[in-house]
């Protein structure tokens, strides 16, 4: 029998209906003493309800929850009116808790859906994730460690969607202290982090022993290049950076007003897009390649003739990338920067190999068949690139390089050839003249020809598939992809200045004749 308790509610005792004289709230269930007490269900006038259990009076114990306004829904533990222990709630935007609640707000163990359907399951405290947890990102992340007040600190682990993995210390969501990232691109960083990036991390390449470096022609040579900090400190705590090398070309700057139409014609034929250098000047790619060492090649390998020295005053903006007629042989380099001078300090005495060889030939000979070993029956340009080199502890070591032949037709070379022939050259002056050493009249000179380079090769022997001795530029660039933390290393540039090619010396012809 449901008996309306609006004149006596607290006399009454069992099942029965009450409207509260504010006409919001409407009870219909069971009484005690004039008390709800035991299964009930409380209607709101918009539509919210509580069913479940009361205890004298208050809601106490399990039922469900709903308001209305929201959308929001609940099933589980209340307390003194509150949702207290474990339960379950239902957003209307999506979300879903289940775990354990304190007095109305998620606290304790839980697992979290939210409504961009991430998931997070672990310790909650005041409604907010704290403590120990994993959460499980849309886009493949997934965290697992510390949080604070809905934070990532303290130790954790990052598996992310791409992924890299990062381990270590964090605070306020980024990583923070001790850690460790293991990149998707194969970098690896161990070492101290702030606000999100590597406190020691690289921040520049930087190709080790300065400006210029000089080799002689057909000799391999190595490049060694380093990865340092914004102060300039070598990045040690990194590994797996990939590194490529490559070589170019100066592109002469030719003045529209006085240049023959020729060359400018030459000049709009090269499809390639110029590179702007620190030096003060454009290039164009010119190929760079590995020696390949095959069964002619001795095993001892000839010693690297290569050195860094230091740019001095003008050296790192040369006006000129190969040098004119009777450059080699006055031993004044670009910018007055002494070239040649007989043999450079660092390769004396260093010939290639020559004594080792079954045949009696020098290594310079070995290499001139390879070379022309390299054109018979080739169709196409195909020279094939160094590899790539992948940094270790914050180094990286290019070696066994050599100038590849141009290719077939190679533009910058007609440019240049072209460029010489429309110099004017004084009617007086004798055959056997040779140009003055001084810088000043280098300088005349290279401006008289727009700062392009020849060689004082005779033109019998120049071919046009040969490497011209002069100055080239080295290139090495940050190709890790993708890109760490999204960021490319900027390029790191060397002047390169190439030698004619390194003939043996007379002890070693004498010491020849001797053992016949």
């Amino acid at each position: 029998m449901c008996v309306n308790l609006s004149i006596y509610p607290h006399h009454h005792a069992g099942f029965g209906v009450y409207v509260y004289p504010n006409s919001f709230f409407r009870y219909e269930g069971e009484w005690t003493k004039g008390e709800k007490h035991g299964h009930g269900k409380l209607l709101m006038k918009d539509g919210s309800y509580y069913e479940g259990e009361f205890a004298r009076g208050e809601i106490e114990g399990n039922g469900s929850r709903f308001w209305a306004k929201t959308g929001v829904s609940y099933s589980g533990q209340f307390s003194g009116g509150e949702l207290h222990g474990y339960g379950v709630m239902q957003k209307g935007n999506g979300e879903r808790y289940e775990g354990e609640f304190s007095y109305g707000l998620r606290d304790g163990n839980g697992f979290l859906v939210d409504k961009d359907e991430q998931t997070y399951e672990g310790s909650f405290h005041q409604n907010k994730r704290h403590g120990e947890g994993q959460m499980h990102y849309r886009n493949g992340d997934q965290y697992e460690g510390g949080w604070l007040l809905d934070q990532q600190q303290g130790h954790g682990v990052m598996r992310f969607g791409d992924g890299s993995v990062y381990e270590g210390q964090w605070r306020n969501n980024l990583f923070n202290g001790q850690g460790t990232m293991i990149h998707c691109s194969g970098i690896i960083y161990e070492g101290v982090w702030t606000n999100g990036r590597p406190l020691g991390g690289a921040s520049k390449v930087v190709i080790e022993g300065g400006d210029v470096l000089e080799v002689f022609q057909e000799t391999p040579f190595c490049v060694e290049v380093q990865l340092q900090t914004e102060v300039g400190e070598k990045a040690t705590g990194e590994n797996g950076r990939v590194l490529q090398i490559s070589t170019a070309i100066r592109l002469c700057g030719l003045s529209l007003s006085t240049t023959p139409a020729s060359l400018l014609k030459m000049m709009e034929d090269i499809k390639e897009t110029p590179i702007p250098t620190p030096f003060g000047f454009q290039v164009v790619s010119y190929p760079l390649m590995e020696r390949a060492f095959g069964s002619q090649v001795i095993d001892t390998a000839a010693p690297l003739a290569v050195a860094a020295v230091a740019a001095k005053s003008g050296s790192a903006q040369a006006d000129s990338p190969l040098l004119l007629e009777g450059e080699w042989e006055s031993g004044s380099g670009s910018d007055g920067l002494p070239l040649m001078g007989g043999t450079p300090s660092y390769l004396d005495g260093k010939e290639a190999s020559g004594e080792q060889n079954q045949s009696g030939e020098g290594e310079s000979t070995i290499i001139t068949e390879f070379f022309s070993g390299l054109f018979a029956g080739q169709e196409e340009d195909s020279t094939p690139p160094p590899a790539n080199q992948r940094v270790l502890e914050g180094q990286a070591k290019f070696q066994n390089l050599l100038l590849a032949p141009p290719p077939h037709d190679f533009i910058p070379y007609q440019l240049m050839d072209e460029l010489k022939r429309n110099i004017k050259k004084p009617s007086n002056r004798a055959p056997t003249d040779r140009p003055g050493l001084s810088q000043e009249k280098n300088s005349e000179r290279r401006s008289s020809t727009g700062s392009c380079f020849t060689s004082n090769i005779k033109k019998s022997s120049i071919d046009s598939r040969s490497v011209r001795p002069g100055e080239y530029v080295i290139m090495v660039k940050d190709v890790t992809n993708p890109p760490f933390q999204g960021q490319t290393l900027p390029p790191a540039f060397a002047l390169l200045r190439l030698f004619p090619a390194k003939t043996k010396s007379k002890n070693s012809q004498t010491d020849k004749t001797k053992s016949k």
